[in-house]
């Protein structure tokens, strides 16, 4: 009887994932994807903003902006790609804050500096809204969290 019992439990094991898996898999591995990409893009500008590279400079001197402004703003986008990449309680939270900042962005792009450059950071809403649905739970059970402690 066990043995019967193995071969079944074998066979149910080596029978191929339902197409419904597959999807959730590759939803998966996509998502994962974008937040790395994502986290990637903004680790870097952020780090750019960090150590004063010429060409922030360049930016935030043509915006009229204090330079402090572009410290504030590359630690923003640096800790936000750490959390994003690293930290899932606050993935879903980053992403929406991305997407604030990108409305900055693009808002910026038009009226300060290059308009023909403003599309940019409005496609780049589009993944961080993906990014900040899916990760959702993650940020549900870190509110939960704060509240009990407080």
């Amino acid at each position: 009887m066990s043995e019967v019992t193995i071969s079944q439990n074998t066979n149910a094991a080596a029978t191929p994932a339902t197409g419904t898996t597959r999807t959730r898999t590759r939803g998966a591995v996509v998502l994962r994807t974008a937040q790395i990409l994502l986290a990637l893009l903004y680790g870097f500008s952020g780090f750019a903003k960090l150590i004063a590279q010429s060409d922030a400079v360049e930016s935030f001197d043509r915006m009229g902006w204090a330079h402090w402004s572009m410290y504030v703003i590359g630690a923003l986008e640096f800790s936000g790609a750490v959390a994003l990449l690293f930290i899932p309680a606050l993935a879903s939270a980053a992403a929406v804050a991305y997407i604030g900042l990108m409305i900055g962005a693009s808002t910026v792009q038009l009226t300060l500096l290059d308009p023909a450059n403003a599309f940019m950071p409005l496609l780049l809403i589009v993944p961080l809204v993906f990014i900040a649905r899916a990760r959702r739970h993650h940020a549900k059970a870190l509110v939960t969290l704060v509240r009990r402690r407080a």
